[in-house]
């Protein structure tokens, strides 16, 4: 199968141009991604592609154009090959890949979800958005000011590590939740995360709202008050609570008032529909703002849950094409203003707000599965049966490698999909090979690649994953035990280590990386942020 190719240098004057369409997708693994990437390509490894394309790019016309390492980490052709299989039409190859990009002198940038966090320093500069330093607002805690620290993290992060006093409140709930904690306009605000793009968004989002209190951003978040020396506090609980009656029509005032301020556009299920009948046309992506439990308890059929914290922390996580349509719906528009008000300032084009009551949404759970071929499967009770035999069998994991390290199946190797080709060899020989994921189905897309590989083997796919595994309370096992790839499919947090002194250079140099974006941005000139 052959496909069309584009020099950097034109991708480029079509990036700068912003009219129409497109899709620029990196199919390398993320780490490699976080090494070097042009500023509006969306990772979308080779690895997971089917899985995630449905989601990412939802209209099969849509022009893409498909990035990889170069001619020494070749995986363009063999992505574009896939989407061809998905039915997507229109796939060009970018020439050269990023050592072409880096040869024709445009700009690479490091880390992930660049354009957010760039995003983020823009408004810092152009606000001149509130800070506290850690040392600042220990030394003020210490002395017993009216102090409430607001956490604009997902839970997990919360609770996997916070400031000592923090309430978990995320990004968008934020205005949604502060009236009802926050009752007192005297008392201090400042919000954090763990570095810095939630905090100034989420302060500054207070601050757009009218919030009479006195509102700041935790300079460098958890990792500045780790850099500082000061305690974290781990495994807290306390999330900020939903709003009262009272609460919740201040919130709406203030939210109404910034889409007025923004010019952020509100539509009914007419519109909707609309827009609906022309998916075919133009790319549309209905995404529920709310919590993930209220998603699951009732949401719009083919909604894509992404909460507005995460939203615009994290674009390119949700959205891969450029210039396309979002609908951002909402039960009472304070999250869905609040998060169009950013996207209409990072220039996003159509950005609409859907507010509906909660028995209008009827669908419940999480979001459909994409519907991939199955290949036969293995019980855990009976995995368990096969290595306790003795029997020359091989386990490979396909989870992520901080997810393996985390937990896997005892004696299971770990690999990277798109690198079992090169990486199978290094299994011993096996009359039975079983491939896992967390829930399975990654694992099953590798079925049939592993069994051509390895026809002198069974191969087999573990029921459930290694969720199943565990939820059978089977022995674990942790670490990094039998790596067959490099672990280069994840970019690694500055914390994702046990080494202290690491975890401060990583940490230190992150920082220094985040605010450095603002310079790089403007030499490579393809963003175009708005100030009000």
């Amino acid at each position: 199968m052959s496909f069309e190719t584009i020099s950097p240098a034109a991708l480029h004057r079509i990036m700068k141009e912003e009219e129409g369409e497109y899709a620029f997708i990196d199919v390398r693994e993320q780490g490699v991604h976080s090494e070097g990437h042009p500023f509006f390509a969306v990772p979308l490894p080779l690895s997971h592609l089917e899985l995630k394309a449905p989601r990412l790019l939802p209209r099969r016309s849509v022009q893409i154009y498909v990035l990889d390492q170069g001619p020494e980490l070749p995986l363009a052709k063999r992505a574009a090959t896939k989407l061809a299989e998905l039915a997507y039409e229109r796939i060009t190859l970018v020439e050269g890949g990023v050592v072409g990009w880096h040869d024709a002198g445009l700009e690479l940038f490091t880390g992930v979800n660049v354009p957010s966090k760039a995003f983020g320093e823009f408004v810092e500069e152009a606000c001149g958005t509130p800070h506290v330093t850690a040392g600042e607002l220990a030394k003020r805690q210490a002395s017993g000011e009216d102090i409430a620290i607001l956490d604009s993290r997902p839970f997990p992060e919360f609770h996997r590590m916070s400031i000592p006093g923090g309430i978990d409140m995320p990004g968008a709930e934020l205005v949604h939740r502060v009236y009802e904690t926050v009752p007192d306009e005297k008392t201090q605000i400042v919000v954090n995360c763990a570095g810095r793009t939630r905090s100034i968004i989420g302060a500054q989002s207070l601050i757009n709202a009218g919030i009479k209190n006195p509102v700041s951003a935790l300079k460098d978040g958890t990792m500045g008050w780790y850099l500082a020396d000061l305690d974290l506090a781990h495994r807290e609980d306390a999330i900020a609570p939903p709003p009262g009656p009272d609460a919740l029509a201040k919130s709406r005032k203030a939210a109404q008032e910034v889409a007025e301020r923004f010019g952020v556009k509100q539509i009914g299920l007419a519109e909707l529909q609309t827009f609906q009948d022309e998916a075919t046309d133009r790319s549309l992506y209905i995404l529920d703002v709310r919590g993930e439990d209220e998603y699951r308890a009732g949401h719009l059929p083919g909604a894509t849950h992404a909460p507005g914290g995460q939203l615009v922390q994290a674009t390119d996580e949700y959205v891969a094409v450029r210039n396309s349509r979002l609908v951002l719906v909402d039960d009472d528009a304070v999250r869905g203003i609040m998060t169009a008000s950013w996207l209409v300032q990072m220039s996003w084009p159509e950005v609409y707000v859907l507010t509906l009551p909660t028995e209008e949404m009827t669908e419940q759970g999480p979001a459909p599965a994409v519907d991939i071929p199955h290949a036969q499967t293995l019980s855990p009770y009976e995995l368990d049966a096969v290595l306790s035999s003795g029997e020359p069998v091989a386990v490979i994991d396909l989870a992520t490698s901080l997810e393996y390290r985390g937990g896997h199946v005892p004696r299971a190797y770990w690999a990277i999909r798109s690198r079992l080709a090169e990486d199978h060899i290094f299994i011993p020989a096996a009359g039975l090979i079983i491939l896992t994921s967390p829930d399975g189905e990654l694992a099953h897309l590798a079925a049939s690649e592993m069994a051509a590989l390895r026809s002198d083997a069974i191969v087999r796919v573990l029921e459930g994953g290694t969720n199943a595994w565990a939820a059978a309370s089977l022995a674990m096992e942790s670490g990094d035990t039998r790596l067959l790839s490099k672990p280069e499919d994840v970019w690694y947090k500055p914390y994702d280590t046990n080494d202290k002194e690491a975890v401060r250079r990583r940490m230190e140099a992150y920082l220094t990386w985040e605010v450095g974006l603002v310079q790089q941005v403007e030499r490579d000139g393809l963003a175009r942020f708005r100030l009000f």
